[in-house]
């Protein structure tokens, strides 16, 4: 990969910033398959893109378009499909039957354990004993076999496509969840009750946390309790410098907390959905102090949070203003010592079509490869790909064009549609029906601190990796040419978690297909964020691990879950002894920065991108 010089201007934090990374003239669609910037608009397609771009604002950048396709092609391969009408009839009779029974009993014996429908392991809203209750228990269990119905009435119709099966599924559950009766006053015992023992105090509360919450988001600002959390002071608090900044990225070094350290840094590449800090959360739970105090040197790229004159950045400026700076700049410093890369979610997969570039072009400075919840293959990427079409793809795109960026409010209300149970409507019980307020904690806090990615990355990585799934299939290009993960020759660790919603791990485990050398899979208990930040000492965290070498056969996700047996605590001890393997004789720590070489320290950490709102 050809180095650019301009990158390593330096810029103080009284320095225009954007003049150290490179000028690309925007790309066309008819040469890179990205939408045309405001430069090369004809007045004809601004007028198309300005009316779905203000559609979109009433749409949650969802597009009507896309929706209404997949309810035709719903609705007349169901009129068409006489046997799976009669099916539906024959369970809507069987599922009456069943609940009027299930009332008479009810009726005849009120302290009857059994139910007529037990509801999926994941849904929580049930599970209070007051819903066991007359007349609760037959509200519950009426509303679970109604969704029940409607999942048969919107799956296993032949012919249509399985994203369109997809999208009625999800739309159906959604305007279902609205109707729980666990979301309403007069249907719900637990708020019932409650209501009865603070004499109607609780709903007070709640309206005053609705007032507060909806003045919050007007006004753009934080989460309550958002406000005790600091960077710098109780957040990111991790001790180094700023040794290197472009348009697009600082570069931390960690100060040493060891009087040795392993000769090859660690270079960390988080997602630019969010801040980078994550890592680095606070004193108990960081990633960068625990890895320092393990004796590594440790490298962190912080992401500039872009506006609307970062539009026509790209993928190929995010890899080589990111990923291929901060390699030059780690590689300076340390002495030209080879380096284990990590890149956690979005930043996973720029690290690997970094690695696959490098790896192509007999660039073998990348020692050991971690990718922490990262995809390189889309074809199963979970409820993400509902949202991923080409009319959804190009009424978000015009969205995008309009503004020059995807705001952070737009991101963070498709993420919580993919749990609404969890996000949305269990919020709305407690805070504005029972009348509490969940106590804010650090990764709440940094999940209130998003950030806007540019216009052309996004319709990029959307449309190259999640609709083309070019990467996986080898039509991904770098400088050109294209790349594959199969070219990667380094060890290669890979972390997914149990109950992923962004990155399912069957997903994340789908790079045993795509890689030829020794992959080391670990399966973590917890969520996308949760199951990551998960520090030893953490409670009820568990973890499967094994080694399979390259010439291994392959093994599948399920059997390789059902042959691995769950270790009880955190992963991270299994990453350090991982990485040690892959590491030479421990030596003296490196200087922060390197002034002779161009590198000065800066500023201290967490340096000044991560302040940019």
């Amino acid at each position: 990969m050809a180095r650019i010089t301009s990158l390593h201007e330096q810029t103080s934090p009284q320095t225009e910033p954007h003049k150290a990374l490179r000028h690309l003239p925007p790309r066309d669609t008819a040469s890179g398959g990205t939408p045309l910037s405001h430069a090369h608009t004809t007045m004809e397609e601004a007028l198309d893109k300005g009316l779905k771009a203000a559609i979109a604002k009433s749409t949650a950048g969802l597009s009507p378009i896309a929706l209404a396709a997949a309810y035709s092609d719903w609705a007349l391969h169901l009129a068409s499909a006489p046997g799976k009408q009669l099916q539906l009839l024959e369970k809507a009779a069987k599922k009456s039957a069943k609940l009027a029974n299930y009332a008479a009993t009810c009726a005849t014996h009120p302290d009857a354990p059994q139910s007529c429908i037990k509801p999926l392991p994941q849904d929580k809203r049930f599970r209070s004993e007051a819903w066991k209750g007359w007349p609760y228990n037959l509200i519950h269990q009426s509303f679970l076999l109604n969704q029940q119905w409607w999942h048969n009435a919107t799956t296993g119709i032949e012919g249509m496509t399985k994203q369109h099966e997809n999208v009625m599924e999800f739309v159906s559950r959604q305007i279902l969840d609205v109707f729980s009766p666990s979301n309403f006053i007069m249907t719900n015992p637990d708020v019932l009750q409650k209501t009865a023992q603070q004499g109607g105090w609780n709903l007070v509360r709640g309206w005053q946390n609705f007032v507060e919450d909806a003045t919050r988001l007007k006004a753009g600002q934080k989460p309550v309790g958002a406000e005790a959390f600091k960077v710098g002071e109780n957040l990111a608090t991790a001790p180094g410098k700023v040794i290197y900044r472009n348009r697009l990225i600082e570069l931390i070094q960690y100060a040493p907390t060891t009087d040795t350290v392993q000769p090859e840094p660690i270079l960390i590449v988080p997602a630019w959905i969010m801040k980078y800090y994550i890592l680095d959360l606070s004193e108990t739970n960081s990633m960068v102090r625990f890895l320092t105090d393990q004796g590594f040197t440790v490298f962190m790229v912080s992401w500039m949070n872009p506006d609307a004159k970062d539009r026509d950045l790209g993928m190929d400026d995010y890899i080589s203003c990111g990923v291929m700076a901060a390699l030059d700049a780690v590689q300076t410093i340390t002495l030209d010592q080879k380096v284990h890369a990590i890149g956690y979610c979005l930043g996973g997969t720029l690290l690997s079509i970094a690695a696959a570039a490098m790896a192509r072009d007999k660039d073998e400075r990348i020692k050991s490869l971690t990718l922490l919840a990262a995809q390189t293959d889309f074809s199963e990427a979970g409820e993400l790909q509902l949202f991923i079409n080409d009319s959804q793809l190009t009424f978000l795109e015009d969205m995008m064009w309009n503004q020059g960026y995807l705001d952070t409010t737009q991101m963070a209300g498709t993420f919580q549609l993919l749990r609404s149970n969890d996000l949305i409507w269990s919020y709305i019980i407690h805070e504005y029906l029972m009348g509490e307020r969940t106590p804010m904690i650090d990764l709440m806090a940094w999940n209130a601190d998003a950030t806007r990615m540019p216009y052309r990355m996004h319709s990029e990585y959307l449309r190259r990796l999640y609709l083309n799934n070019d990467l996986a299939e080898g039509h991904y290009r770098v400088d050109n040419r294209p790349v594959t993960v199969s070219d990667i020759r380094a060890p290669v660790f890979v972390v997914g978690t149990e109950q992923d919603h962004v990155a399912p791990w069957h997903s994340v485990y789908k790079f045993n297909l795509l890689s030829d050398t020794d992959i080391t899979f670990v399966l973590t208990s917890g969520g996308h964020n949760a199951g990551i930040l998960s520090e030893p000492g953490h409670p009820h965290r568990h973890y499967r691990i094994a080694w399979r070498a390259k010439d291994a056969p392959y093994t599948g996700p399920d059997r390789w879950m059902a042959e691995t047996a769950p270790t009880d605590g955190s992963w991270w001890p299994a990453l350090t002894d991982w990485l040690r393997t892959h590491s030479g004789k421990p030596t003296s720590p490196s200087p922060l920065g390197s002034p002779l070489k161009g590198y000065p320290p800066l500023c201290d950490a967490p340096g000044t991108y991560v302040f940019q709102t």
